[in-house]
């Protein structure tokens, strides 16, 4: 359900009002009377159907929207966080990651949440794609790709100052995500063969070490050792020409050294539509590419495009990794 006062659960009620019918069907983990008062409040007629095991939710889609109840203690305000209401908010994540993984679901969507209201409650997490990684089991390196507008960018480091950004990269960790991003092209997205771009950090890809020797030093042998394993990656390259139409149909996946790098040609391109897709956790999980926008929930205008788009990519990835039916969101 994400965090119940932003957009997230007026999106979930939105797509199925609109969408039902060109979607696979989904089901929310939610609060029942949470929806049923929400979609009251913005007059669509969007029957709330409590389910009380995932497979129900194939018979109920076409009559409503199905809920799989996870009860909020507090009455939610659209727009008014609630930290009372964080712990429902984490064990809905759990349990659609244990769903999946019992094989219950095809895969986990998450709606937007708010940390500082999680931290609240215990979380200890810097987001989603972390938590979800802890819940997996194992070792997993958890990679963030975003998805649209004929890109597939991936950020190898994320969250960091652009500071902090310069001195955690390294080549192993360029290596690494290109591994992961790799394989994640062939076994989720049916890429048989498929074709890395790797930008530089520098303007002009450093131009032969007069405007920085990170190219030289770290990206290019990280693309040597890339090519020795058998992965079809080209770079490092000048950052501002790897985005233009023309390299976008060159490329399976764009490998980008910092945040910005990657998310300013996404979200240029697909700001309303892009999909954050997490590589190398054993189950698929895909996000809207925005934020929980407490300024406009409950007022019905948020733009549901993003949500349609991951649940339409987590079937996809789904059905090509192993044919399935559900996503829980």
């Amino acid at each position: 359900m994400g965090e119940p006062a932003g957009i997230g659960p007026e999106l979930a009620l939105k797509t199925w009002h609109l969408h039902r019918h060109d979607l696979p069907p989904f089901f929310i983990i939610a609060d029942p009377g949470h929806l049923a008062s929400l979609a009251q409040r913005l007059a669509w007629t969007v029957p709330i159907i409590a389910i009380d095991h995932p497979g129900d939710a194939m018979d109920a889609f076409s009559r409503g929207l199905p809920v799989l109840s996870e009860a909020l203690p507090s009455e939610v305000k659209p727009g008014s966080l609630d930290p009372r209401n964080a712990r429902a908010v984490i064990a809905a994540i759990s349990r659609a990651v244990d769903l999946v993984q019992d094989g219950q679901a095809a895969a986990v969507v998450t709606n937007p949440i708010h940390k500082a209201a999680l931290y609240e409650a215990g979380f200890n997490h810097p987001g989603h794609t972390e938590y979800l990684a802890e819940l997996a089991g194992g070792d997993p390196t958890p990679v963030m790709m975003l998805v649209g507008g004929g890109l597939r960018v991936v950020p190898v480091t994320i969250h960091l100052a652009l500071r902090e950004a310069l001195s955690a990269l390294d080549a192993g960790l360029i290596v690494e995500h290109g591994r992961i991003v790799a394989r994640a092209l062939t076994a989720d997205f049916g890429i048989a063969r498929p074709k890395l771009a790797v930008a530089g950090l520098n303007p002009h890809a450093g131009e032969a070490g007069s405007m920085g020797r990170e190219e030289i030093e770290m990206i290019g042998p990280a693309v040597k050792a890339l090519r020795a394993e058998g992965i079809d990656a080209e770079g490092p390259l000048p950052p501002d020409t790897m985005f233009h139409a023309g390299a976008r149909q060159r490329y399976d996946a764009q490998l980008c050294m910092y945040h910005d790098q990657a998310l300013i040609p996404i979200k240029t391109l697909a700001f309303d539509s892009g999909v954050n897709v997490t590589l190398g956790l054993p189950f698929v999980r895909t996000s809207p590419d925005h934020g929980t926008a407490f300024d406009i929930a409950g007022t019905g205008t948020a733009n549901e495009a993003s949500l349609v788009a991951a649940l339409r990519l987590a079937a996809e990835i789904a059905a090509t990794r192993v044919p399935a039916s559900l996503a829980a969101v």
